[in-house]
């Protein structure tokens, strides 16, 4: 497994923390993502190597940097 840990800012609750895991499975058909809006982090548990530029770009358009 390939454990990736972002930084994003702009999650403010646990709701925000839901979105942003549903929007990085869906777009990468992970199955471990984890996210702390205290933390200000997201870990994601791949097979593969995530995009980093699909990455920013599914985080964007989640609303969040």
């Amino acid at each position: 497994m390939i454990k990736t840990i972002v930084n994003i800012e702009g999650m403010n609750c646990n709701m925000c923390e839901e979105h942003m895991n549903k929007a990085i499975k869906q777009a990468f058909g992970v199955k471990k993502v984890a996210s702390s809006h205290q933390k200000n982090k997201t870990i994601i548990l791949s097979i593969e190597p995530i995009d980093v530029a699909k990455l920013e770009t599914v985080v964007k358009e989640a609303g969040y940097t």
